[in-house]
């Protein structure tokens, strides 16, 4: 075997083991950013229409913006003030649900900027509370569009109620409470101090069933 073809052979082998190391951190990057964002990245890759490789540029971009910001703690009595209004919106949702959940959005984006996200923009403090809390930020979002939209009873109770109860887990990730489970909570005896679930469920169904 000549010198020459023993160059080639080992410069081909070289130039493959330079493409297998940069394949990986492509893919770990992938993986990375999937296993971050989680319902996230799937809500990012189906805005892009399927375009995987532009929703992760996205991501990555943001997770860029807003991955060093530093959450600024809440006082004691902060959270227990938080904590008391909550309750106090959840327990007006029984008679007045529309205007239970724009009180909702207005306490979350004061807890919010309060917490260190202090955009200017609404859409820039989303997307940096989405790379700190990718698995409950859908829940502000869901508040926030459902708080500006028309609504017609009896339909649009439920929907008020779902937004609410989402938009708990990441009030609860917030104000630094573990989040409550609606679904095993009791009908009976003592509820929630912070979520009165089964008075809102009590008032939806009772306004389905006179639909």
């Amino acid at each position: 075997m000549s010198t020459g073809v023993i160059i080639t052979i080992v410069l081909l082998a070289v130039l493959l083991v330079a493409a297998a190391a940069l394949a990986k951190p492509l893919a770990g990057s992938s993986r990375g950013l999937r296993h971050r964002f989680g319902p996230e990245y799937e809500r990012a890759v189906a805005q892009h229409g399927g375009d995987t490789k532009a929703a992760e540029k996205e991501l990555g971009e943001r997770a860029g913006r807003h991955g060093h910001l530093r959450q600024r703690p809440l006082t004691a009595e902060a959270r227990a003030q938080y904590t008391k209004e909550w309750a106090g919106i959840q327990e007006q949702f029984v008679d007045a649900p529309a205007a239970a959940v724009a009180e909702a959005e207005r306490l979350l984006d004061r807890l919010a900027r309060d917490r260190g996200f202090s955009a200017d923009s609404a859409d820039e403090r989303l997307a940096a509370m989405s790379v700190h809390y990718p698995r409950h930020v859908d829940g502000y979002r869901q508040l926030h569009e459902t708080a500006r939209r028309p609504h017609e009873e009896p339909a649009a109770t439920e929907h008020l109620r779902e937004s609410l109860v989402h938009a708990h887990a990441l009030f609860a990730e917030l104000v630094g409470e573990k989040p409550e489970r609606p679904d095993r909570q009791r009908e009976t005896g003592p509820e929630p101090r912070h979520a009165p679930w089964t008075a809102i469920r009590r008032r939806s169904s009772t306004r389905g069933s006179t639909s």
